[in-house]
């Protein structure tokens, strides 16, 4: 199992792995997330993305193939995606989710109330739009990590 970055070439099967775990796409061919994938001979297994704003990046877009999961290519990827983040000059990640708290606990993640989450967030669509009012804000700091 490779990680890389994403190519123009992998959007189409980004956008059916989001899909088929019911994640957002609505806003992926106008927001400017950086995405490193999971490939396993040649086929996509996981992705995840970053959305940049100023110091804080908004965490998105984490998916494993079905029949990928319990892998820990999850685990994989989110920590290529934070290192990422740190070597860009991000200092926080925040996340929403409706299903995945208790994964990203588990990787240093602290639930906060939406409200809280740095105001440069709630600029982008998953905050006003896309993610419903009853998902889970999660934050972490990088700044140990980089």
């Amino acid at each position: 199992m490779a990680l890389r970055n994403a190519t123009r070439d992998d959007h189409a099967a980004i956008r059916g792995l989001l899909q088929d775990s019911r994640l957002p796409v609505a806003d992926l061919d106008a927001s400017a997330i950086d995405f490193i994938v999971a490939v396993d001979a040649d086929a996509l297994a996981g992705v995840v993305g970053v959305e940049s704003f100023g110091d804080v990046g908004l965490l998105r877009s984490l998916a494993v193939r079905i029949d990928q999961r319990g892998l820990g290519i999850g685990d994989r990827l989110v920590a290529a995606i934070e290192a990422r983040a740190a070597t860009q000059g991000l200092r926080r990640l925040v996340l929403l989710t409706e299903t995945a708290a208790p994964f990203f606990a588990r990787r240093g993640y602290a639930a906060i109330a939406r409200d809280q989450a740095p105001a440069a967030v709630h600029a982008s669509a998953e905050f006003r739009a896309l993610c419903p009012a009853s998902a889970t804000c999660m934050i972490k700091s990088l700044e140990s990590a980089s």
